[in-house]
């Protein structure tokens, strides 16, 4: 097999300077990597101009045309040859690389797209006459006047033009499109005050692909309608809004609820002061955070705005900026978990209204005939005026003539309640003259009115109606009630009869030992064993006969990627929802009225209700409104 000699060779040995085209197109493999990423810069810098607007235009993906118009502060004309030169930035003075409060500071993106396309900037700042100038594959034309609004218009053509060989690794136009799309979304995010609209040329026809007009009033109220904007009014709706504050960390935006789940980490949106990010670390953090409440296979949704000291926060990791890198990585994840966990908390037993959408959808109300006239609801009556309503069309029934000689039959007493271990499967009693529990119905899961198929309890609530899945809705109460009882009493440890030695490296043995405070809290106890050996003294007994080395093994490498494990809780927490699946109500059991409205009660009282174990939701809510649209009384 031939491959290339990677020794350099004899006649190569001299250092030499590589010139400033070299060095430009050098830079611009790392800064610009697709369209997307041209866009993701220049927007940026559109951003730190103070501009209330971007306009967006691309052709073909962004391949043949990038531009990008704003109503920023401008550059002047004496400037831009400046502009243009790598490492010039007005946006920093390289006293302190840590005191960063814009987007961009390293002053590589423009020289490094005039190096591998064809640029022309045209800026105009306020009080002064406009100016252009351009870049054609890093040769830079004079400075010429141009006419234009305050503001900067950069224009970008015919990317990697001057490098070839990187328009074989871009994919199609539509694909190139969606980056673009996913780039200046993700930015329209940061700043709900700004207005972001983005165009596609084809045919020398332009459409408007997506568009965020700028919002009004306080900031969480304008993120709240910026995220609609964005990402649906769905999002909003089914997502809970989160604050929490720690260590000089500072997180605010909005976590879908467990049923509003992704089948992937399609609708993550993470930000470290205003920037977005894709960080292992953080999108570890998010997922810890709904541990309990997901499968595996689902991923939750949710934009997550982290904001603190530039100080305590290096966004100098990586020339595109996507990555960061935390002074004290332990309190950005404890942050995310915590608040996370104590605003889902807080949302008790609310499941998303998507689930109820689905089940609305999946029914299928006979179709009315072309000439059917149309139903108008009328309004509805009072429970007195149904009781007598039902009492007037009772039929009655005349009473056998009493043999001779025997007393008059006196009427039966109706018989008393026995709940619905005593009724067939399906079946719904009559209501009694009188609702024993009126108020039951003002509750959030109302009144339990029937048990059908043994496993779904029908309620009905002041706005419509219910149905419960008895043995999900169980299972997470009795799962958080050994949860509480496994945090107040702690979990308990098995001592080993003979301690098991597992043989590890220098590195791995003291990140083990740094953390086994934290791991002996969930019954794992560890000591050091000379050498580079830690000795497994106790395991959590609930897990019983585990492999203590392969477990340290699964630690160490969720300490290594994430900074922190949760792998000994994931496992006692794990065994605990088994036990508590086969500790709840079984599906197939007739449960009778009092015990069915007490599990509800319980469950409006019991955080996380709204899902089981696994994620699948506990319950529906029907509104009366659309029950009645289904069967076409509108």
């Amino acid at each position: 097999m031939n491959s290339p000699a990677r020794n350099i060779s004899p006649d190569r040995r001299q250092i030499r300077q590589l010139d400033e085209a070299a060095i430009n197109r050098i830079a611009a493999g790392e800064v610009v990597e697709r369209p997307a990423s041209a866009v993701k810069e220049l927007v940026e810098n559109a951003i730190d101009a103070g501009a209330r607007r971007i306009t967006v235009t691309i052709a073909d993906g962004g391949k043949t045309l990038i531009r990008v118009a704003d109503d920023g502060c401008g550059i002047a004309a004496a400037d831009l040859p400046l502009a243009l030169a790598r490492h010039a930035t007005s946006k920093i003075d390289g006293s302190d690389l840590l005191d960063i409060h814009t987007f961009g500071f390293r002053g590589e993106a423009l020289p490094s797209l005039g190096a591998v396309g064809r640029l022309r900037i045209t800026s105009r700042v306020a009080g002064a006459e406009g100016a252009e100038i351009t870049v054609t594959g890093g040769r830079m034309s004079e400075v010429r006047p141009a006419a234009l609004g305050p503001g900067t218009v950069v224009e970008l053509r015919d990317l990697f033009f001057a490098t070839p060989a990187r328009l074989k690794f871009l994919r199609t136009d539509r694909a190139e499109t969606q980056a673009v799309t996913d780039t200046v979304r993700r930015l329209a995010m940061t700043e709900p005050f700004i207005t972001f609209v983005l165009k596609s040329r084809r045919d020398e026809e332009e459409r408007v692909t997506f568009r965020a007009d700028a919002e009004q009033g306080e900031l969480f109220e304008a993120l709240s309608a910026r995220l609609a904007s964005v990402l649906g009014r769905e999002f909003i709706q089914n997502a809970i809004p989160v604050e929490a504050e720690r260590d000089e960390l500072h997180m605010t935006g909005f976590a879908g609820l467990p049923t509003y789940s992704r089948g992937a980490a399609v609708a993550q949106h993470l930000f470290v002061n205003g920037r977005p990010v894709n960080d292992r670390m953080l999108t570890g953090a998010l997922r810890a955070a709904y541990t309990d409440l997901l499968s595996r296979s689902r991923y939750p949704a949710a934009a997550l705005f982290l904001n603190c000291d530039p100080h305590l926060v290096d966004v100098n990791v990586h020339p595109a900026k996507s990555e960061v890198r935390f002074r004290d990585p332990g309190a950005a994840r404890g942050l995310i978990v915590s608040g996370l966990r104590h605003a889902l908390a807080e949302n008790g037993h609310r499941a998303s209204s998507t689930v109820a959408g689905a089940t609305l959808g999946a029914f299928r109300p006979e179709p009315a005939g072309a000439g059917a006239p149309r139903v108008y609801q009328m309004d509805r009556p009072s429970r007195g005026a149904i009781t007598s309503s039902y009492r007037a069309q009772a039929p009655g029934f005349a009473s056998p003539a009493p043999a001779y000689g025997a007393a008059p039959a006196r009427p039966e007493a109706p018989a008393a309640f026995d709940g619905f271990d005593s009724a067939p499967s399906g079946r719904v009693e009559p209501l009694p003259d009188t609702d024993p529990e009126p108020t039951q119905e003002a509750h959030p899961l109302g009144a339990a009115r029937a048990q059908v198929h043994e496993n779904y309890i029908i309620a009905q609530t002041e706005r419509g109606m219910v149905i419960v899945d008895q043995h999900a809705a169980h299972e997470r109460l009795v799962y958080e009630k050994l949860k509480r009882q496994a945090e107040a009493n702690g979990v308990a440890a098995q001592a080993l009869l003979i301690p098991e030695i597992v043989e590890l490296s220098s590195t791995e043995r003291s990140l083990l030992l740094d953390h086994a405070e934290m791991l002996s809290r969930f019954g794992l106890t560890l000591e050091p064993f000379g050498g580079n050996a830690v000795a497994v003294r106790e395991t959590p007994a609930i897990l019983g006969e585990v492999n203590a080395g392969a477990m340290l093994r699964d630690i160490l490498d969720e300490l290594s990627d994430a900074g922190d494990s949760d792998l000994v809780k994931a496992q006692v927490d794990a065994i605990l929802s088994r036990m508590a699946c086969h500790g709840s109500i079984r599906s197939g059991r007739r449960m009778r009225a009092e015990e069915m409205n007490a599990l509800l009660r319980e469950m409006e009282a019991t955080p996380h209700s709204g899902q089981c174990n696994h994620g699948r939701p506990t319950y529906v809510e029907l509104h009366l409104a659309d029950i009645e649209r289904l069967f076409g009384r509108t």
